[in-house]
């Protein structure tokens, strides 16, 4: 059986059977079963389920690190395949469906499939190359910290790698492609809830009472200029979003209280607490403007992905030489958020992007990572297995 046979084997195998951030305990079964038979030192339950194989190369004391999640999305799928998922499980007190929405089948079979590669050729290297697995990447649960923060906190850099790579599949790209870019790639992630305290009265006498949803209304206004007018929009784009609004129950009863949240988005940490500090003082002023109160919560989330600029540099050679220089592509700021951020503080990191859209389909309409019909091409899973190989036999030359 060929690599390439194995990777789509495996990711068919974890796609049909997909488990939820910290519940993976199938996948860790799995993934930890080969990286044994590949005769990796394998380290389980790092970050709860998460995995590490280390591959010693050597004598050599330098150290690179690989990544890939493993958690799936409560999302129905909606795709004909024959290892399409039926799995179902509780979310949030109710019954959904179960898919790898995402793709992180893929990314899990990648990895595991470039450990088996690396293996074979691992008396022409030198250095250790640490394979880690990783839980919980769509977030953790309520009050629990996500996968990659909770792996370091637990010793997964005790012993610090010189460099970490990461991968993910898109459709936004087709399959021969990859994508990239140096510096900020994918933005910071805060989720936040503000609490608009005023005093319940009768609709038809507002002036007996405060009224926290106009006061919400005008909050909601107001921090919206915090990115268009507060902020120097030629640093960085940030964005400040509401997606919920609750208050009330009755047409003519002005309730007590209004309970909004929203995600703040940007792609420089100064900025983005920056904002957090915006965010709090204009919706208690906004507030306090009409006899309200504001209370801010910011649930602190995943800081802005940034690929260090001459790691980058040196590394993109390495990805051009596996799809082809013009399939190389410059991919823009993307507001969507990444745990491997985490990594990238702690030591230089690149992170991209593996196209997946077949070839000859408009990658701009396929249907994205999230979407109930999220399809990805298993030709691309060779160029994401050579791509994560090529990265480390080029790093440790």
């Amino acid at each position: 059986m060929t690599i390439n046979t194995k990777v789509i084997e495996w990711r068919h195998h974890i796609h049909q059977h997909p488990e939820f951030g910290f519940e993976e305990e199938m996948t860790s079964a799995m993934v930890a079963e080969k990286l044994e038979e590949f005769g990796l030192e394998v380290h389980c339950n790092i970050g709860k389920t998460g995995v590490v194989g280390i591959l010693k190369c050597g004598d050599s004391e330098r150290s690179i690190g690989l990544r890939a999640d493993m958690d799936a999305l409560p999302v129905k799928e909606q795709v004909d395949l024959p290892f399409a998922s039926t799995q179902t499980a509780e979310y949030k007190g109710n019954t959904v469906g179960v898919m790898h929405a995402c793709g992180h089948d893929n990314h899990v079979a990648i990895l595991m499939a470039a450990a088996e590669s690396l293996v074979k050729i691992k008396d022409q290297l030198a250095g250790d190359i640490l394979f880690v697995f990783q839980p919980a990447e769509e977030g953790a649960p309520e009050g629990e910290e996500g996968g990659a923060e909770l792996m370091l906190k637990e010793g997964l850099f005790k012993e610090k790698p010189e460099a970490v790579f990461g991968l993910h599949v898109t459709s936004s790209l087709n399959t021969g492609q990859i994508g990239f870019r140096e510096g900020p790639l994918m933005a910071s992630a805060d989720k936040f809830t503000i609490t608009v305290k005023g005093r319940q009265t009768h609709g038809s006498r507002p002036w007996n009472g405060v009224d926290p949803i106009v006061a919400s209304s005008q909050i909601i206004m107001a921090t919206q200029t915090i990115a268009s007018r507060q902020v120097d929009v030629t640093k960085a784009p940030s964005v400040v979003s509401f997606g919920a609004i609750n208050g009330g129950i009755r047409n003519n009863i002005i309730p007590d209280q209004v309970e909004m949240v929203g995600t703040i988005r940007t792609f420089d940490q100064e900025m983005r607490a920056d904002i957090k500090k915006r965010l709090a003082k204009t919706a208690e002023m906004v507030a306090e403007s009409g006899g309200a109160e504001a209370h801010v919560h910011i649930d602190h989330g995943y800081p802005v992905t940034v690929n260090d600029v001459e790691l980058t540099k040196k590394m993109a050679p390495t990805l051009a030489g596996v799809v082809g220089k013009e399939n190389l592509i410059t991919t823009p700021l993307i507001t969507g958020a990444e745990d491997f951020s985490y990594y990238a503080l702690e030591t230089p990191g690149m992170f991209f992007f593996l196209g997946v859209t077949p070839k000859g389909q408009d990658a701009v309409t396929a249907p994205s990572n999230h979407s109930p019909h999220f399809f990805a091409d298993e030709k691309a899973l060779q160029l994401g297995v050579n791509a994560m190989t090529q990265l480390v036999i080029d790093y440790l030359k």
